[in-house]
């Protein structure tokens, strides 16, 4: 797996960062918890119109994100390499991630603004997250699928978000982690051994992927979403942390994408499952030619916010 982003060993660009993170950081949540606010606000429509509320939500998230991308772009020149498949502008997909710092998330924003889905992005989260002030609180009132990592509590939480997006025709990209959790090295040693004791591939730069959920996405969604994208990312120096991203020290990430039309995909449950494991495996020999070449396969092209 990739090595953490190291900080600057210069004190006057350490500095600089500072200087930069701490306000954009305090103007970001301010702003946020604002946004909360008027989350709060569209609970007053709800009993009349449900989708009238989630408009107002949509219209809300887009804001904020789009904010983080335009501040991301026009104070540190933030941008991503694209290489992969294109994929159609708005249209409705399960996305899937490897995940390795909450900096995965502002990148996927740049794609999803440039494809329209901004305001769509749809999340399957861990549960503690909705207790997360700015965050957390906002998730709440977009369509979030909090997890308990308990199966036999998730399912009909998970079919029931799903079925309501279907039956509403809401514009989705469901964005999901199969990881189930950000790469450590600790996890990456628990997740090699079990791989080992149950034959599984033994994966060096991703954690096993965990199926139930993805097969459960695909149940729900078959009939509403077109593709699933499988968004690799890689960072160039080090994976940076959130407020490493915040200060600048990182302005650039690799996405390779590739898109699955829904009728390429199997339908019985254990193919599915054989399906994502399959997908892991060729990620985990994308990053491994990423981290030996900086680059990943095809041509490149370059994604800045609005583009």
């Amino acid at each position: 797996m990739q090595k953490p982003l190291d900080n600057p060993k210069d004190t006057k660009q350490r500095i600089m960062g500072l200087s930069v993170g701490v306000p954009t950081s305090a103007f970001l949540f301010t702003s946020l918890i604002g946004f909360n606010a008027a989350q709060v606000a569209s609970l007053v429509v709800y009993p009349f119109s449900k989708k009238k509320f989630r408009f107002l939500n949509k219209t809300v998230a887009a804001s904020f994100w789009g904010m983080c991308v335009v501040v991301a772009d026009k104070i540190y020149g933030t941008h991503i390499v694209m290489t992969g498949d294109d994929v159609p502008y708005g249209e409705n997909a399960i996305c899937i991630a490897n995940h390795q710092q909450m900096t995965d998330i502002p990148y996927i924003f740049f794609l999803a603004l440039a494809k329209g889905r901004l305001g769509d992005l749809k999340w399957m989260a861990k549960n503690i997250i909705k207790y997360v002030p700015g965050v957390g609180w906002g998730l709440l009132f977009l369509d979030t699928v909090f997890l308990d990592r308990d199966w036999a509590s998730d399912e009909e939480h998970i079919r029931a978000t799903f079925a309501n997006l279907t039956q509403n025709d809401v514009p989705t990209w469901l964005i999901s982690f199969p990881e189930g959790t950000r790469i450590t090295p600790k996890k990456l040693e628990k997740s090699q051994q079990y791989a080992k004791s149950k034959k599984l591939p033994e994966l060096k730069h991703l954690l096993l992927p965990r199926t139930k959920g993805f097969v459960a996405s695909m149940v729900g969604l078959r009939e509403h979403v077109r593709a699933v994208y499988d968004f690799t990312l890689g960072y160039e120096a080090g994976v940076p942390t959130l407020w490493q991203f915040i200060e600048g020290f990182t302005r650039v990430a690799h996405l390779h994408v590739r898109r699955y039309p829904i009728e390429e995909l199997p339908t019985d449950h254990e193919s599915l499952s054989s399906w994502i494991m399959d997908r892991y495996v060729e990620k985990d020999a994308l990053l491994d030619e990423f981290y030996r070449t900086g680059h990943f396969p095809g041509p490149e092209r370059t994604l800045p916010a609005g583009a």
